[in-house]
């Protein structure tokens, strides 16, 4: 079977990685007022080129920089988009696991003046990312435009500025039009948009609180996958895009349930992408049926390794499982990959980051041995 030159790679994964021990004294050195920025900057740099040496040296094709410079995987993206500001509200996110609930907040957001960008958001961090890969392809992770709305929602939009939410859509997406042409501009040849709302909308617990809202909740994701494509309408050729769904990420838990089918159709044949990384650790993502409206012209990244446990998976079980999901989407058209980061926020998930290398090695390993 052919090799794969171009993202998404047999071998993949999502992005964050566990933030290793000098890094996160230093964030707290600095929030104490103990370090200064440039001090921060570089720990940062010096964790940065490690893990990005440990990635190579896994064997990955790809490399991240862990999001080490960020505290979660999506607000300081959204809070440097121009027009939206953080507020003293607090968004309460009900979080499950094995042992329980485990409920965390954030801040809340507002979308007080015209949407855009001052430049390529994170594109420092990407210019250090490249200068450190000396093997792999540098990837950037961003999240999606859905998860502005999905964060805020309608009530988020201070209505002096975007009483239409047409207007609030349009301007949303070229501003990320912007960010995916300045991107690439910089030399990115993979951008992944990172999209929890798609696969929410397949827990009907959600769909329900939606709706409670006052919002379409059965058609919310089409219009979410209208606006990502109109984002990447004019995408250079040489930038594979990709999409990474989840049902929630942090210190091991999640929030949301349900297998893909509520989505499934529209979104694997709609949405402008190279390649879909998709949760499949557990019952919670259902079944691979959903994957067959997958496109002849797609990839499907399985995520068959968990994040969430230091418990290594067995070979055996993820080549039983990747045959399984060949049912529906050739296997030429599959690839392997955690079924997300490991530190979607700053806390990171349970496990350590030898148990972390552990599992991104087994998918390589059992990459080579499925596809050479």
């Amino acid at each position: 079977m052919s090799p794969r030159t171009t993202p998404p790679f047999r071998a993949d994964h999502v992005g964050s990685l566990l933030r290793p021990q000098p890094l996160l004294d230093a964030r707290e050195q600095h929030k104490q007022g103990r370090l200064d920025a440039d001090g921060l900057r570089a720990v940062e740099d010096e964790a940065i080129r490690e893990v990005v040496r440990q990635q190579e040296a896994t064997g990955l094709q790809t490399a991240t920089d862990g999001e080490f410079r960020r505290t979660s995987w999506h607000m300081d993206f959204i809070y440097s988009l121009r027009g939206v500001s953080r507020t003293d509200d607090m968004i309460k996110v009900h979080m499950k696991n094995a042992a329980g609930d485990n409920d965390f907040t954030s801040a809340a957001l507002k979308v007080d003046g015209k949407l855009g960008i001052d430049g390529p958001i994170f594109g420092d961090a990407f210019q250090f990312l490249q200068s450190t890969v000396s093997t792999g392809t540098p990837k950037l992770t961003i999240p999606s435009p859905s998860m502005v709305h999905y964060r805020g929602g309608p009530a988020a939009l201070d209505p002096a500025v975007y009483a239409d939410e047409d207007e609030f859509w349009t301007d949303l997406s070229a501003a990320y039009a912007d960010q995916v042409r300045e991107i690439a501009a910089l030399g990115c040849t993979y951008l992944q948009l990172d999209d929890t709302s798609l696969a929410y909308l397949n827990d009907p617990a959600q769909r329900a609180e939606i709706t409670a809202q006052g919002r379409d909740a059965d058609h919310q994701h089409e219009r979410y996958i209208r606006q990502i494509n109109a984002a990447l309408a004019g995408r250079p050729d040489s930038l594979s895009v990709t999409t990474h769904m989840c049902r929630g990420n942090y210190r091991s838990s999640w929030a949301a349930e349900g297998g893909y089918d509520f989505v499934a159709e529209a979104l694997f044949t709609q949405l402008d992408v190279d390649g879909f990384f998709l949760e499949y650790d557990d019952e919670r993502s259902g079944t691979f049926e959903p994957l067959r409206f997958v496109p002849p012209d797609k990839y499907v990244v399985l995520g068959l390794v968990t994040s969430k446990s230091p418990v290594l998976e067995a070979k055996d079980d993820l080549k039983r499982r990747i045959d399984e999901a060949a049912k529906y989407v050739p296997l030429e058209q599959l690839c392997l990959s955690p079924q997300c980061g490991f530190s979607s926020t700053v806390e990171g998930n349970n496990l350590t980051r030898d148990e972390q290398f552990a599992k991104l090695a087994l998918i390589v390993e059992v990459a080579a041995e499925v596809w050479g």
